[in-house]
């Protein structure tokens, strides 16, 4: 028999599942028969499990922080009067800095797409595996367990935390909860931070929040990302997954019969029950019915219920599963990622149905993600560095001028992408002898764009008299033409020149 684990003591054990198998003295908290609409929360003690999974989430868990707090520091050189941020959400200057990509608001459509391909990914990946963002990248996931592992530091693993709620406040019990909400705090703390960082030069922003200089928006926000990730990672938790994330309600929609699920065999673990000393296999399941399973779920939940809103796919069950079928020499397994038509066509006797990775839906998403990835790399590629806009004047539209000819005013905005002035000639084109002179300019259309901006003149465009009868009333096209002046590179915008009607 195996001995018992030195940090528990008899009382923690209300009997074995099998011999040498501790039985958990543990409900599903979240199970259908137990969900209320108006119930007080039922705090979810999740012990620590061991495996493949486990390590895969302490792995994903090491990567996304990592790269959520250290991303702002990392630096980028782009020349002289620019910040070398990698990353930097620059709302001030309007614009958005991603490494050798620079996104001006005129450009917000790559953020679409970058949303787009997002969302399409998460269609895929859904209906490839459930909820496996969910269980191991979700930031609610992630600092969730992060909150748990601290809990865990200081209070021990879910039997020692069970007692210590149920002992009276001592000095110990008193410590080990200011310890954990203090280390809870700091984590947010930690977070808030970098996430403001992510807006304005990292070390320049750290040194004015330590000396009190910093913006009052900063510290503001500071505050708002620290309290919402204590209340929603630390206090919470489950409680946000379950009754907050729309995502529970819309993957439904998104699996089906050939979709990987965390799933309990039934026809291999019914009738299940404690296995007794002594006592063989035969004429009954693999499950001992221990609630392993049930006790390591951070969700609340029993698995062998079936599919449930509550499960978010992180596999811990299964690590769980694969302990005790290691301790009882029973094969893996019996919680498993499986499908709906792999675990009927078992029940059927049929072991050999394929899995279908392959399925309309999933070259569905596959294709829409290459098409928006490729629109936006078109886009990418073809990208310049001029932009122009145009806009007529919408109080009047057009001037009748004393010698019979009409003007028009228009407002042109040229945007200057490049990190020094740029020259560039401004004309029209289409226009029966039109006359175009910039306002308080002197020169010949010529202008000069300062580097990362936008230079916005207003025009007014003239047809003489005698080329009045060329335009065809009420609205004529034509096109405003600015011409970099070094690189020689057009850019066209089409307008419309109004005039009167015929016989007004």
């Amino acid at each position: 028999m195996t001995s018992m684990p030195q940090n528990l003591k008899p009382a923690d054990f209300i009997n074995e599942a099998a011999p040498g198998v501790e039985r958990h003295d543990v409900a599903a908290i979240n199970r259908r028969d137990r969900r209320e609409l108006y119930a007080a929360r039922q705090k979810v003690y999740p012990r620590l499990a061991h495996g493949r999974f486990r390590n895969i989430k302490w792995a994903v868990m090491a990567i996304t922080l990592s790269v959520y707090y250290l991303l702002p520091w990392l630096r980028w050189d782009r020349g002289p009067n620019l910040p070398d941020q990698a990353v930097l959400l620059d709302f001030a200057n309007g614009r958005l800095f991603l490494f050798f990509l620079e996104i001006w608001p005129q450009e917000l459509y790559y953020i679409t797409g970058i949303l787009v391909i997002s969302a399409l990914s998460l269609f895929l990946v859904t209906a490839l595996a459930g909820r496996v963002w969910c269980g191991y990248a979700c930031p609610q996931t992630v600092w969730t367990d992060l909150m748990i592992a601290v809990e865990r530091f200081w209070q021990g693993d879910r039997n020692a935390r069970i007692r210590l709620d149920k002992e009276p406040w001592t000095a110990t019990k008193i410590f080990k909860k200011t310890m954990t909400h203090l280390s809870w705090l700091l984590i947010a703390l930690a977070t808030g931070g970098a996430l403001v960082f992510y807006f304005r030069d990292a070390p320049t922003l750290a040194a004015e929040l330590v000396t009190g200089t910093a913006p009052a928006i900063a510290y503001l926000f500071l505050g708002i990302f620290t309290f919402t990730t204590y209340l929603l990672g630390g206090i919470a938790r489950e409680q946000v997954c379950i009754y907050m994330c729309p995502w529970p309600r819309i993957q439904g929609a998104m699996v089906d019969r050939h979709t990987l699920l965390v799933s309990y065999r039934a026809d291999r673990g019914e009738p299940r029950g404690p296995l007794r000393k002594g006592q063989g296999w035969e004429g009954r399941g693999d499950c001992i019915d221990c609630k392993a399973c049930v006790a390591v779920c951070p969700m609340g939940i029993d698995i062998r219920d079936g599919l449930q809103l509550e499960c978010i796919q992180c596999a811990l069950c299964i690590d769980a599963c694969n302990e005790i079928m290691d301790k009882v020499g029973r094969p893996r397994g019996l919680i498993a990622y499986d499908t709906i038509a792999k675990k009927e066509a078992k029940a059927a006797g049929v072991n050999h149905e394929p899995l279908k990775l392959v399925r309309p839906r999933t070259v569905l998403y596959s294709c829409l993600i290459v098409l928006v990835a490729g629109v936006m790399a078109l886009g990418l590629i073809s990208r310049t560095t001029l932009e122009v806009n145009v806009l007529h004047d919408r109080g009047v539209l057009f001037v009748p001028l004393s010698d019979g000819g009409v003007r028009n005013a228009y407002s042109v905005k040229v945007l200057n992408k490049r990190h020094e002035a740029v020259n560039v000639d401004l004309a029209v084109e289409g226009l029966p002898g039109a006359q175009m002179r910039i306002v308080g300019h002197d020169g010949n259309g010529a202008i000069s764009v300062p580097p990362d901006d936008v230079r916005e003149v207003r025009v007014l465009v003239t047809v003489p008299p005698e080329h009045v009868g060329d335009l065809t009333p009420p609205s004529t096209r034509f096109d405003f033409i600015v011409r970099d002046a070094e690189t020689g590179t057009e850019m066209r915008r089409d307008a419309i020149f109004q005039s009167a009607s015929p016989g007004k």
